[in-house]
């Protein structure tokens, strides 16, 4: 009996909790591939936190299957929310703008920032018009998000196929303090704004 009350039930309520952490509030997420660079790299291990609030530029993992078209049941992807549902999103003379107002992208280089489009400006419209994913698209619509990668000329994200809805989303991600560098650190986690 000593055993059952000294061993086997602090085993099994660490085990509880740890198994309610995981399904309810953090997961680990490993990055796979070259997109989020140079903020977060390939095979690096983060973590996610499922209950956060989503904001302008918060990085998210969230189901990629049925955002583009050609990612299989049970990919997620690692991006930026750049858009929020209502907001108008374009791209002109290397300046990115959220509701007509510019925002600072600091946390890449101008260089990652311009590439990767294959034109100099751009709105939701004639991304939705170039790439075949909406008609007569001018703001990110009710319940999705829009989303770009750090690394735009390698990302393949929202100017190729629209938005993300909201319940694909599986959370926010947060890169530990023992991994990284403190500039990668708070371009994850401090950038967000409502």
């Amino acid at each position: 009996m000593k055993f059952i009350k000294e061993i086997v039930i602090p085993v099994v309520i660490g085990l509880l909790l740890a198994f309610g952490l995981k399904s309810f509030v953090l997961s680990p997420v490993r990055v796979d591939g070259p997109s989020m660079e140079p903020n977060l790299t390939n095979n690096e291990r983060v973590w996610m936190f499922k209950q956060a609030k989503i904001k302008h530029l918060s990085v998210v993992v969230f189901d990629a299957h049925g955002a583009d078209p050609e990612a299989a049941p049970g990919t997620d992807y690692v991006k930026r929310v750049i858009g929020l549902p209502g907001d108008t999103v374009s791209f002109v003379n290397n300046k990115l703008y959220v509701n007509d107002k510019v925002v600072s992208q600091s946390f890449i280089s101008q260089r990652e920032a311009t590439a990767g489009t294959g034109t100099r400006n751009w709105t939701l419209q004639s991304l939705a018009k170039q790439y075949g994913w909406g008609k007569h698209v001018t703001v990110v619509p009710k319940g999705d998000y829009f989303v770009l990668g750090d690394h735009r000329s390698v990302s393949n994200d929202g100017r190729y196929w629209g938005f993300v809805k909201k319940n694909k989303v599986a959370g926010v991600v947060k890169v530990p303090f023992w991994t990284g560098t403190k500039t990668q650190r708070a371009n994850v986690n401090g950038l967000g704004y409502e």
